[in-house]
């Protein structure tokens, strides 16, 4: 895991890598690639390296990208988006029996955003979504709702589900677990989420300025999915 031996990961990641047929592609933005507490990297130590594949970045071409070109037109490639257009991931699962390829984008929300919609290859894969009202429990990092989940989070239910196999995401979760516990052991805070925050008159920066994102605070004071 690569942190000091105080605080190691180690004991938590599976022995073996977990054998799985769906192969993730982690579309990251260079933001994230900076972060410390990442979850990426703890992802990938759970997984066989040829079943997840990291591409960072914020624009991506056909010329510059030909394999990940190829992945998009493949009609079994998935991505992880929600939205209207989305399907929820268990009815897919369902109807397929072949192993599935799933592209799912790792930055904030506004990040990933604008990651989808600027690349025109990311709107050829079926896109899908996670039908979950599990919390996150990525507690050291604000989170919009309550709901979002982190990036090894969402890829931990999309493999559970694509590989209809529970202890997936058990196995994926625990080193984020440990990692939570650690970083509160060593002085971090809980960190809840924006909706929780503002819910219970507890957000302490000043409201935006910004009418869109204003809208968007009172959406989540409302309970209204954005």
């Amino acid at each position: 895991c690569s942190r000091p031996q105080k605080v190691c990961l180690c004991p938590f990641l599976p022995i073996r890598p977990l054998k799985v047929s769906t192969c993730l592609y982690i579309i990251q933005h260079p933001a994230e690639e900076s972060r410390v507490l990442r979850t990426v990297p703890l992802l990938a130590a759970c997984l066989p390296p040829d079943k997840c594949k990291i591409l960072i970045g914020r624009r991506f071409s056909e010329d510059r990208y030909p394999e990940l070109a190829t992945v998009c037109r493949n009609p079994s490639t998935l991505i992880l988006y929600p939205g209207a257009e989305a399907t929820n991931l268990e009815e897919v699962a369902v109807m397929s029996s072949s192993p599935s390829v799933m592209i799912i984008i790792d930055g904030t929300w506004s990040q990933a955003k604008d990651i989808f919609y600027k690349n025109s290859l990311f709107q050829l894969p079926k896109q899908v979504q996670l039908k979950t009202n599990i919390s996150s429990q990525y507690v050291i990092r604000t989170q919009p709702t309550n709901t979002c989940l982190s990036t090894l989070e969402c890829a931990a239910v999309a493999l559970t589900i694509m590989e209809k196999n529970k202890s997936i995401q058990e196995t994926i979760l625990r080193p984020l677990q440990a990692l939570c516990s650690f970083q509160l052991q060593h002085g971090a805070q809980i960190h809840h989420s924006k909706e929780h925050l503002l819910k219970n008159g507890l957000y302490n920066k000043p409201m935006p300025k910004n009418k869109r994102k204003l809208r968007r605070m009172e959406l989540l004071v409302n309970n209204v999915k954005i």
